[in-house]
């Protein structure tokens, strides 16, 4: 049986993962922050595929939510497998405008976070579990003009893939990581710039955004066993840029 654990599963990239790793016949603790209804909405979905669901709401920027969330799982089964997902950016707007408090957010959500997220997934995981970091394309492009501190913090999350991944690999777990490129989700709109992804998709080498599902098949086969040798690596899917 296979238990995965997905941050910020409930909308977006985190809700394509989620019926993705359903359909290949994963169980789910799904965590998320505020949004009830699209939790309510994502859980429903998962448990008509005939897979155990839990939604956690849960903060995973304070010790007390990650524990929540991992207590959670651990009352499901032993967890096989993590999904750091959760993340947000708050605005477009270069970095001399963007206040000091929401700098410390992004890096805390974006970074911060996740690393104690993986912490606390190597604490429980057994040989043959995996941890999937989702970082950004914007991790090695920069983002000038657009979320720099973002960006810096998604890089942050490839150097923890890498040297978590050496650090845990001789006990049997595999640390990867995937950049997503731009993607087509309500992340856009929420961040001021609904039409970001029209602009942006003729910059793309293949012409077009991603769509979510193309994460979650990244996702799925990282986490199976045909990915078995790859490990402290990430997988850039984004479209050539």
């Amino acid at each position: 049986m296979s238990l995965t654990i997905v941050t910020g599963g409930t909308r977006g990239i985190g809700a394509a993962i989620a019926a993705r790793l359903a359909a290949e016949g994963h169980d789910l603790v799904l965590g998320y922050r505020s949004d009830e209804e699209s939790a309510r909405a994502t859980a429903e979905s998962i448990h008509a595929r005939g897979v155990r669901c839990v939604t956690v709401r849960a903060d995973l920027t304070t010790d007390a939510g990650i524990e929540e969330l991992f207590a959670r799982a651990a009352e499901v089964g032993p967890v096989t497998g993590v999904v750091n997902n959760a993340g947000a950016t708050y605005r477009f707007a270069p970095l001399h405008e963007t206040p000091t408090e929401e700098i410390r957010r992004t890096i805390d959500i974006n970074l911060t976070g996740p690393i104690l997220v993986a912490r606390a997934a190597v604490a429980v995981l057994d040989r043959g579990g995996v941890i999937v970091n989702i970082t950004s394309g914007a991790a090695t492009i920069g983002s000038p003009g657009e979320y720099v501190h973002y960006a810096a913090a998604k890089a942050g999350l490839d150097a923890a893939t890498r040297g978590l991944g050496l650090e845990v690999a001789d006990r049997g777990i595999r640390v990867v990581a995937i950049a997503p490129g731009l993607i087509a989700t309500d992340l856009h709109a929420t961040t001021g710039d609904p039409e970001r992804v029209a602009r942006m998709a003729p910059q793309i080498p293949l012409g077009r955004a991603g769509q979510p599902e193309e994460i979650a098949n990244a996702v799925a086969w990282l986490m199976s066993d045909q990915a078995a040798y790859v490990t402290a690596t990430t997988l850039r899917v984004a479209g050539g840029r």
